[in-house]
């Protein structure tokens, strides 16, 4: 898959995805460094991906992507070329209405944090939001996943509202 990916991303409130979500699968994955674009390797379930990104575009809103599955066993070896801090999450697919929501729950250094993101046609598209949908993170880079690796959630968690950290601060 190729083209131009629009997205828009928002926290999570509670944990009613989980009784929502049509399907689940464990994904982690890592990134290799470039200076002009985000590569990814992820193994989800048993299966390999290498996507790369271009930057964000409008906002965050859109950005080019490139994705190709790769064996199991390439994806492995090149999560060995992979920067340190890899990215562990269960992705839960919720259907709400024409849409599909991707629910990512984090683990490890990320654990606590939530995010669901819808992926659009076209960046004015309409969509019905499930209940469980919060405050609208789209911008902010900080909820990218490339961001997420090299600046865990645990630094930053106390700068979100308690009601969309699903662990409490210890």
């Amino acid at each position: 898959m190729s083209g131009i990916e629009i997205e828009r991303k928002f926290l999570v409130r509670g944990e009613g995805y989980r009784q929502q979500a049509e399907s689940n699968s464990r994904i982690k994955q890592g990134y290799i460094g470039c200076n002009t674009c985000s590569v990814r390797v992820r193994i989800r379930d048993n299966r390999g991906f290498l996507t790369i990104k271009g930057p964000s575009k409008n906002g965050g809103l859109s950005r080019y992507e490139f994705e190709k599955e790769i064996s199991l066993v390439e994806a492995q070896h090149l999560m060995e070329l992979c920067d340190p801090g890899i990215i562990d999450k269960t992705r839960y697919l919720v259907r709400c209405g024409n849409h599909v929501f991707e629910v990512d729950e984090f683990y490890g250094d990320n654990a606590g944090l939530v995010i669901a993101e819808v992926e659009l046609s076209h960046e004015d598209e309409k969509f019905d939001k499930p209940v469980f949908i919060g405050d609208e993170v789209t911008g902010d880079r900080r909820f990218h996943n490339s961001y997420l690796r090299a600046m865990p959630f645990i630094v930053w968690r106390g700068t979100i509202p308690k009601a969309y950290r699903h662990i409490a601060l210890e």
